[in-house]
């Protein structure tokens, strides 16, 4: 049987319904209908049955999703059901940030490791880490055990960085330098850019402003053009 290629969207869709369960679970819910799943998640209760689909049959017809079972099986099929060992590249005001952040080791995911060019940095600990010197990458690599790296470098030295990661046997790699990196089909790749996200936002902001003052140019306000006496 030939297997089905699971959209990447269809897997992002899959972690906003697991973190959203896994608030409900805490919340005490036992049973939630795909209607207030997609409402919880914004997101068509169609649309939350397909993405489902995928990977087997879930709920019960007249009853619902039970909580507990839906988030056990979609942690499964994430493997969040086991931690994931990170490594960060680039310790400066943004990487320090997530070394800090407690969620990351909630949701499984460890930094194990952190890398620095700049010797001022070599040596310090930041959160429960201590960066270790760039040159260091391979070995400390492989003796911590990372498996996902974490890019938070300048956009000169990023590619650089990815090459080195590749040839050190890391297959996953999440990158926030404003730039397009080259793998191998074998390695996967995840861009952050809070850039695009506010000139996306910029938009539709400005958009909707456009479309709201061309509606009042062409329906003007009540009394607007009243003469006042």
């Amino acid at each position: 049987m030939k297997s089905v290629k699971i959209p990447s969207i269809t897997i992002y869709r899959l972690s906003v319904y697991a973190r959203n369960l896994a608030y409900l679970d805490k919340k005490n819910v036992e049973v939630i209908s795909s209607e207030h799943l997609a409402d919880i998640c914004g997101i068509n209760p169609a649309q939350i049955r397909k993405d489902l689909a995928y990977f087997g049959e879930f709920g019960v017809r007249g009853v619902g999703y039970y909580v507990k079972d839906l988030l056990y099986q979609l942690q499964k099929i994430l493997r969040q059901d086991r931690q994931w060992h990170l490594g960060l590249i680039g310790v400066g005001n943004l990487g320090a940030a997530l070394l800090q952040h407690t969620h990351f080791l909630k949701q499984g995911y460890v930094f194990v490791a952190a890398f620095e060019k700049d010797e001022q940095k070599i040596g310090k600990r930041v959160g429960n880490i201590i960066i270790s010197d760039i040159r260091n990458l391979e070995d400390v690599t492989k003796k911590t055990g990372m498996e996902i790296g974490v890019i938070a470098t300048g956009r000169s030295s990023a590619q650089e960085i990815v090459d080195r990661l590749v040839d050190a046997g890391i297959k996953g790699i999440l990158n926030f330098a404003p730039i397009q990196l080259q793998v191998p089909e074998n390695v996967f790749i995840e861009y952050v850019d809070f850039t695009i996200k506010l000139d996306v936002l910029c938009y539709r902001i400005s958009s909707n402003e456009r479309e709201r003052s061309k509606l009042n140019s062409i329906f003007p306000k009540a009394g607007s053009n009243d003469k006042k006496y």
